[in-house]
């Protein structure tokens, strides 16, 4: 049967590590964590799952360089240095290195010191990723964290005395009873601490967490925009880009990673509940992957006869409206060349529905170029509701 797709080539490709584990889960969290103390965590064993992992996987990006790695979890700080620099051995050993490859690994302020995050730095960790979420005492326990204010700041002064020149806060807004004062305060504080990246994003209720089971008091969608657009404002004062929804950089230093997905770009992901997008060209079909949640079943499947992934083919249809859930969240839009790499999809599918979004005033549409309006982004969902299946 003839593929919709027609790929001239392969898109980028990047690597995801989940390391599922974590002390304490925020009630906030819907992510693939475990609760579990440090030191109970099979380090080895899991290194161990995680490299037949890859090894069972290379058949599928055999030939490709690796464009990024992000180590996420659950805390991947908890894993010791030493775990995290046989974890790089093992991706070197099976995969090869490039040379100045962005590597990120996700910290937690609560497992910060100087020294752990030195040994991280000698591993091979080129980016650290620090989930601050609030430098606000009362709002750090109100949604659960395990670190408090003062740690918070520790953690990134921690991060440039091990030498780390690439460091990202996450910082959330529109906490519990949060006033737009406090979200102001809170935000100033992230932009004192100098840092070349900041995450600033909405608190969201998602489904099979605590909030959604019992929902917290927050601010309204008055107070909420209010927020948002003094928030904006005060970022790009203090020099930040805002290159994407909830994504703010000085001097171009963003994040490789993330800008791989938001283009649209495959990924490999390893580890317990880990996903991927890995296009294949010879058959011109992009095929989505998944492995086990459960960290006890992924390190027990993994490498045996039973598959520890289920896997299944993106229709066309699919693959329009993935591509626009990405590529629509960076301000600057994407080229219509992009689309058509990325995709393997001519840009003539596209025209009856960005005509649909363009008379909404919900995007730009140039010779070359497909670009959000302030609309578009801030209404995000109607725009996206223009490129789903009828």
């Amino acid at each position: 049967m003839k593929s919709d797709f027609n790929f001239t080539r392969s898109p980028p490709l990047s690597l995801y590590v989940h390391l599922p584990w974590c002390i304490r889960k925020c009630p906030y969290c819907d992510f693939n964590s475990h609760e579990k103390n440090n030191s109970s965590i099979d380090e080895s064993g899991y290194i161990d799952a995680l490299a037949e992992d890859l090894g069972a996987s290379y058949s599928l990006i055999e030939g490709r360089d690796i464009h990024s790695i992000f180590i996420g979890g659950g805390t991947p700080s908890l894993f010791t240095a030493r775990s995290i620099d046989r974890l790089l051995c093992v991706i070197d050993e099976k995969i090869g290195l490039r040379d100045n490859i962005e590597i990120t690994l996700e910290a937690n302020p609560g497992s910060a010191d100087v020294d752990r995050f030195a040994d991280y730095r000698i591993a091979g960790i080129t980016r650290l990723s620090i989930g601050v979420q609030s430098f606000n005492q009362a709002q750090l326990q109100a949604i659960g964290r395990i670190h408090n204010d003062k740690q918070a700041i520790d953690a990134v002064k921690f991060a440039r005395l091990a030498g780390f020149e690439q460091i990202n806060l996450d910082l959330m807004y529109g906490l519990p009873d949060q006033t737009r004062y406090q979200a102001m305060v809170d935000l100033g504080m992230a932009i004192n601490q100098g840092t070349p990246h900041l995450s600033w994003y909405q608190l969201t209720i998602e489904p099979n967490t605590v909030y959604y089971k019992r929902p917290p008091k927050l601010p309204s969608e008055e107070k909420i925009w209010d927020i948002q657009e003094s928030g904006h404002e005060a970022l790009a004062q203090a020099g930040y880009d805002h290159y994407e929804i909830s994504a703010y950089a000085r001097d171009s230093m963003y994040c490789r990673h993330n800008m791989n997905y938001w283009h649209f770009g495959d990924y490999l992901g390893i580890g317990a509940g880990a996903h991927s997008k890995i296009t294949n060209t010879s058959n011109n079909s992009i095929t989505r992957y998944s492995r086990y949640k459960n960290p006890d079943s992924y390190m027990q499947l993994t490498g045996s006869d039973g598959a520890a992934t289920s896997h299944w083919e993106l229709s066309y249809e699919d693959v329009i409206l993935e591509f626009m859930m990405n590529a629509l969240r960076l301000t600057g839009g994407f080229e219509i060349q992009a689309f058509e790499d990325m995709t393997g999809l001519p840009y003539s599918s596209l025209s009856g529905q960005l005509e649909i979004a363009r008379k909404k005033s919900l995007l730009e549409i140039s010779s070359n170029k497909i670009i959000p309006t302030r609309k578009g982004h801030n209404y995000l969902n109607d725009l996206l509701h223009c490129f789903m299946p009828s």
